[in-house]
């Protein structure tokens, strides 16, 4: 018979990346998220705007910014932030606190599994990575960082949660954004693919 742990693992985990208008700050996260769990990831990523129009193309500047660190912004559309999509995912990470709050407000319970993108960095840093890298299973390593990371909100200093909006600015703007973002997912992200301790 199936353990709970199975059964979870079976499932996947959702990752859900939001920033306003889902064609910046949370499709850079997405695509470099994608980019370093790998093809057949068990864990899904995607990206939504808090005021999204669907079917937007990411600016050219944040397509450049994405490739100078290893994404790839091919066929990515955008889609408005719902309830739905709060409600299916297992982690949101939201570009500033104020997404973070907007995303907490359409669900409630969900807000126990909303960070800003640069306070997960933060919090997951502090985590030992034994404690999430003794799971061979990525799902379970998943879900083990967001209980860890969530244990440590309120006791961890984070001194800039919010990750500056870089839309209709310069070049450099876009790719200060694509490096606080590639940053703050470096921890998360390398200890979710890391090989199993010994």
């Amino acid at each position: 018979m199936a353990s709970q742990a199975d059964v979870e693992a079976d499932e996947g985990f959702h990752v859900l990346f939001v920033c306003t208008g889902n064609i910046c700050r949370s499709p850079m996260a997405e695509r470099l998220a994608r980019a370093a769990l790998g093809a057949g990831s068990p864990i899904r990523v995607t990206s939504a705007g808090t005021r999204a129009a669907p079917g937007m193309e990411m600016p050219e500047r944040a397509r450049q910014a994405l490739v100078r660190l290893g994404g790839d912004p091919g066929g990515f559309a955008s889609r408005p932030l719902t309830e739905e999509l709060v409600t299916g995912s297992d982690l949101v990470l939201a570009a500033t606190a104020e997404h973070r709050a907007e995303v907490a407000a359409l669900h409630p319970p969900a807000v126990s599994r909303v960070f800003t993108i640069a306070e997960f960095g933060v919090l997951t840093r502090s985590v030992p990575a034994e404690a999430i890298t003794r799971h061979e299973d990525p799902v379970q390593r998943a879900r083990t960082l967001v209980a860890e990371a969530g244990a440590r909100r309120g006791l961890v200093r984070v001194d800039q949660p919010d990750i500056a909006d870089p839309f209709g600015r310069s070049r450099r703007a876009y790719r200060v954004a694509g490096r606080t973002i590639a940053d703050a997912l470096s921890v998360p992200l390398t200890l979710l693919t890391r090989s199993p301790a010994s």
